[in-house]
């Protein structure tokens, strides 16, 4: 039983941190090398992995997207979509999609003159299932080894912890007040029932051992 519980409360940490993963905000130095416009088939399960904007309807099989082609300092290829969040998940309330595309526009550079700029963005990139994070915004900056301290995240984290701790408490006080005195009152009768069986068991025994003699 002690295996089930472990089981289970890995399986759950694992699906709370990989939510956490994909929805909190990151920060990629990169070069941006261009940007296009392309359009995408929303058909099937990975659809969750796309915006559902307010102003279009969840019913669309297909639309089209930007798209923002970068490269990192160390030469690996990154794709962005450039997606309103609206007032859905994540709450990120980006309706400036034509204007961070414009911003990319701005800053495509070249790999004899590169321009460094930071992308804030949510979600992941896997080529299998062509899922694409999502850009929130673009900051130029001066290297590219330059650094953001998650201030948003850490307060985030702060908060779900505050959250867990003051359900854990309430939890640990209503089992204390309710669950273990009804606990303790099932077991001292089972206990009870076992001895008057017990006693029962064995004036049989001696009623039996009397019959025989």
């Amino acid at each position: 039983m002690a295996y089930i519980k472990w089981v289970f409360r890995l399986a759950v940490l694992f699906l709370v941190a990989g939510f956490l993963h994909y929805t909190l905000a990151q920060h990629d130095v990169v070069r941006i090398v261009n940007t296009y416009e392309e359009r995408q088939e929303l058909n099937d399960w990975t659809r969750v992995f796309w915006s559902s904007p307010d102003s279009q309807s969840a019913s669309l099989t297909n639309r089209d997207v930007q798209f923002i082609q970068a490269v990192r300092p160390n030469g690996d290829a990154i794709v962005y979509r450039n997606e309103d969040t609206g007032w859905s998940w994540p709450p990120y309330f980006k309706f400036d999609t034509a204007n961070l595309y414009t911003e990319a526009n701005d800053a495509v550079s070249t790999k004899a003159a590169p321009e460094w700029v930071a992308i804030r963005h949510y979600g992941w990139r896997n080529e299998f299932l062509s899922i694409f994070p999502n850009a929130v915004s673009i900051k130029p900056v001066d290297a590219p080894d330059a650094s953001f301290f998650p201030w948003w995240n850490i307060s985030i984290f702060v908060i779900l912890f505050g959250i867990f701790w003051g359900i854990r408490v309430r939890w640990v006080r209503f089992r204390e007040m309710r669950i273990d005195p009804v606990l303790d009152e099932v077991g001292d009768s089972i206990a009870d029932a076992g001895d008057s069986l017990a006693e029962r068991r064995g004036h049989l025994q001696r009623w039996l051992g009397r019959g025989k003699g």
